[in-house]
């Protein structure tokens, strides 16, 4: 029993990382479809501006008030992320809507640039970001099995961070706008909406999320300015598997992709089971190409 609870704790808790990391891109590339290969980048972002709340409250702050250094980072890391996402979009991302292909090229070179960029103010050795003391240890559910407090903390943030999500797109008058732009362009734009005022904010919402994804990763250990490059290829498996468009998919592809891929390790090997995980991956594709919960629209023969 104790070795069933701890293998469906990982599990889960995997899932809630890659849910994190997945759910920026869910809002870029499922609603905007836009193939955005800097994303991995924005996350890096996120997990520097962490590790530079960390520094100003060494330098600046009594030591008594560090440990509160990680409720401030959490928002730092999603403005930020959030403004870089921004400009991103009003520079260049704005002239490439339609057009997957230059997307995909021109956002691959954006995220060399970050990349290089970070090794030049932050150099290219990997940085600790050292975690509160209120996250230390874990919460003994039984005997022998303990659930660490920080992939706990990272569990109820991805909860909050959903339910934020869900009160913006579905119960807020700038989420209406956004579906809107997102299922009829044209028509959006005939009723009044700003449509390039969506755009640019749905892209910047979908960074400073991977914005806080980043300051999430330096819970899980140090950081770097490759940090990113590790997550972004299991971050659009989550989304294509899940069905692009929809964040109902993007949840339930996370928490498969996460169950499977901690099952498969425990039987094999790490590197084995995310090279089974990728063929079951590609073997539902070919039975549902849309992923596991479809988007419906009604179109005229």
């Amino acid at each position: 029993m104790e070795l069933i609870i701890g293998q469906l704790f990982n599990g889960m808790s995997v899932s809630s990382i890659l849910l994190l990391i997945a759910l920026g891109l869910a809002i870029t590339f499922g609603l905007m479809n836009v193939i955005n290969m800097a994303h991995g980048e924005l996350i890096m972002i996120g997990a520097y501006s962490t590790y530079l709340t960390q520094n100003l409250f060494i330098d600046y702050l009594p030591s008594s008030m560090f440990n509160w250094y990680f409720v401030l980072a959490i928002p730092a890391s999603f403005l930020i992320a959030f403004a870089i996402g921004l400009i991103l979009e009003f520079s260049l991302i704005r002239f490439l809507y339609g057009r997957p292909l230059d997307s995909l090229l021109a956002t691959w070179g954006v995220a060399l640039m970050l990349q290089q960029l970070a090794r030049t103010i932050f150099g290219a050795p990997n940085v600790g970001v050292k975690s509160p003391t209120w996250l230390d240890g874990g919460w003994m559910l039984m005997q022998g099995v303990v659930l660490p407090y920080k992939r706990l903390f990272i569990i109820g943030l991805v909860i909050v961070t959903l339910f934020a999500m869900y009160l913006y797109i579905y119960r807020s008058h700038a989420g209406r706008r956004m579906r809107a732009v997102m299922q009829n362009r044209e028509m959006a734009a005939c009723l009044g909406i700003s449509t390039r005022r969506v755009d640019a904010t749905t892209f910047a919402i979908g960074s400073g999320i991977a914005g806080i994804a980043g300051c999430a990763l330096t819970l899980m250990g140090p950081i770097g300015p490759a940090l990113g490059t590790y997550y972004i290829v299991d971050a659009f498996m989550v989304v294509v598997l899940g069905g692009v468009g929809k964040l109902v998919g993007t949840i339930i592809g996370a928490l498969g992709i996460g169950l499977t891929n901690t099952l498969f390790e425990f039987w094999t090997t790490a590197s084995l089971g995310k090279v089974l995980v990728f063929l079951c991956i590609v073997a539902f594709l070919q039975w549902k190409p849309k992923g596991l919960v479809a988007m419906r629209t009604r179109s005229l023969d």
